[in-house]
Formats: structure tokens, sequence, C-alpha cells
């Protein structure tokens, strides 16, 4: 009896291994207690099947944002281990039983949803976009956080008229340059922070109208300067401590701080009466998902973005691409600010 039963359990051990053998693999970053570059991993996963109403896509190119940042760094929370990277394109592989809105074969792309540093992902139907003709899938994967960030921004949160001054820090960044290009489209007056020359050149080739080093001069006398004293209807920042108290004082009464990043570190708290002394200021910390939250608002807001590509409108700086495997230089770099626009991951 002893020996029929440790036969049995040799046997159903072997198949076992077996059946994680066969399992189809892929590579990816895995990131398994929170830190700095290093605690990024590649390793060897299972590809991913689909939930009923998930697609699985075999990725073209995995977009490197600061959001990504916060999560390996545990200022974001996810459950541990993980796969970072919010933002993607490539081609659907596979689609679960409740899927209607994408197809095997179709080119698609999203933001807002983890795991996107790997070879496939799986994501859910109704968060996918197609990719139109004109728009290549590293475009679209260069677009759909930032580029949906930047629209969001002047359009909706606060919504830039021509005859406007915006004040844009980062501007030679992944989002800068698309709102630089963005605000010059709608006709508003812009006023830029960099710092170097290299970045200059790039905001200025972007529409910037001034541009404003930073390391030089002091943006908050510079910008005072060239608006007379009057100040700027809205403030786009995304450094956030060491840019904020001071873009407060460039804002006119009533104006706008647009507060959608945090690269130089969390803004200290402080006493909203501030707000009041200054003008009954208004004050925002915004984020995407809150703008494409329905279905419908996704489609059109990227449908606006990949338009203005495909028109020629919105030229995109994909500065570097980067094998999967170097994801922790990406970062590095990313955080060094050796970088100016987009930075995208190519399994």
């Amino acid at each position: 009896m002893w020996n029929l039963q440790s036969r049995s359990a040799c046997v159903s051990a072997e198949s076992f291994s077996l059946r994680v053998e066969s399992k189809v693999l892929m590579k990816a970053i895995q990131v398994k207690q929170v830190g700095g570059p290093e605690v990024m991993e590649l390793v060897d996963l299972p590809v991913p099947e689909p939930k009923a109403n998930e697609a699985v896509v075999k990725m073209a190119a995995s977009g490197v944002n600061f959001i990504d940042v916060y999560f390996r760094e545990g200022r974001y929370k996810a459950s541990l281990p993980f796969i970072p990277g919010q933002e993607g394109a490539g081609e659907v592989v596979s689609v679960g039983t409740d899927v209607k809105s994408v197809k095997t074969g179709d080119r698609v792309a999203w933001t807002a949803t983890l795991g996107c540093y790997a070879e496939y992902t799986a994501v859910a139907a109704d968060r996918l976009v197609p990719i139109p003709a004109g728009v290549s899938n590293q475009q679209a994967a260069a677009t759909m956080l930032q580029g949906m960030t930047a629209h969001y921004l002047l359009y909706d949160t606060f919504p830039l008229k021509s005859g406007q001054t915006a004040l844009v820090h980062a501007a030679a960044g992944g989002v800068g340059l698309l709102l630089v290009q963005m605000a010059r489209h709608i006709g508003a007056h812009v006023i830029a922070t960099v710092s170097t020359e290299e970045k200059a050149k790039l905001a200025r080739e972007a529409g910037a109208d001034e541009v404003i080093l930073y390391t030089q001069h002091d943006f908050e006398a510079e910008t005072k300067r060239l608006t007379a004293g009057k100040g700027v209807d809205v403030v786009y920042d995304s450094v956030g401590k060491t840019t904020f108290e001071k873009g407060l004082n460039l804002l006119r009464p009533r104006g706008m701080m647009v507060l959608f990043g945090g690269s130089s570190g969390a803004v200290p708290a402080f006493d909203p009466i501030v707000l009041t002394q200054k003008g009954s200021l208004y004050l925002t910390r915004p984020s995407l998902g809150n703008y494409i939250v329905t279905r419908e608002e996704l489609v059109a807001r990227s449908g606006a973005v990949f338009g203005m590509i495909a028109a020629g409108k919105l030229k995109l700086r994909i500065q570097h691409t980067y094998p999967l495997a170097e994801a922790q230089r990406a970062h590095r770099e990313l955080e060094g600010r050796k970088t100016t626009g987009k930075l995208l991951l190519i399994p």
C-alpha cells in the first residue's frame, strides 16, 4: 500500500512539474521590495491569461514615467511583488470570453494599468483604445499618459484661452514639450522654465515665447519682469517642492496653480489662507485617472491627441529607447534630469 501511494505521489509531483514547465514564459521587470532603481529585476514569469473582461497584448513599447518612480519608491502603493509601468502599446494576442470591443490582431494603446514593463500584459478591454493609421506603436506608447495629461490640463483643468499667459515648468520634459505645443496652438502666451541651454532650445522650438533658465536666473523675478508685474493666469507645475511657493507668488488674482507632479519632492504643508492672501487663488492637484473615468472620455481624449499627431500638429520627442533589461538605467537617467522628451522600454 505504501509503495502504491508513494508512486502515486511521485506521478502527481511529476505531472505538476511538467505543467509548470510547459507554461509559456516571458521576460518582465519585477519589484519585490520598494527602493531605488536597483530593486527592479529582470525575471521570467508566465505569460498572463486573460480574464473574461481582459485582452492580452504583446508589448511593442512601454512608456517610462515619473509615476513609475513613485510606485517603485513606495510613494504610491502596490502589492508586492509587482511589475511596474503604466503605459504601453502593442497587438492583441488573446481576449477573454466577454470581450467585444477588441479582437486578436488589433493595434491598441492604454495607460493607468500597472504591469507594462514586460513582454506581455493583460489589460481590461474597456481601457484599450485603437491606434489609428498615421500613428506608430511607439508614438502611441509615448502619448497615452503624457499626451492625455497635457490635453486635460489645458482643455479641462484650466481651460486655457487665446491671449492668456501660462508658466510651464520642466518645459523640455515629456509633458512639458506637449503642453507648450498645445498652448501655442490655442494662442496662449507661454513662459517656460528649463535647466540647460539645450533644453531651452527645445522649449523654443516647441513654441515657448519666453524661456527662463532657472539655474542662471530667479524664475520668480524673471517672470515678474516679463509680465510687468501682472503675473500669469496659470502655472502648470510638475516639479513641486522647489517651485511651488514661488509659483504662487506669480499668479494674478484668481489665477490657478495646477500642481500635477512632484519631481523635486512633495510640497510642504501650508495654510489655505495663503491662497486668500495672494489674491483668492485656486489650487488643484489633478490626476489623469479622474479625467478618463468613462470609456467615452478615454476614447475622446486619446482620439484628440492621436489626431493632433497624425495631422502633424503635435511633434513627439522620443529621446531614447532602452531594452527592457535596462529599466534601471532608464529610471536613473529620468530621475537625474538627464533626459528630455519621452523614454520608452522596448521588450
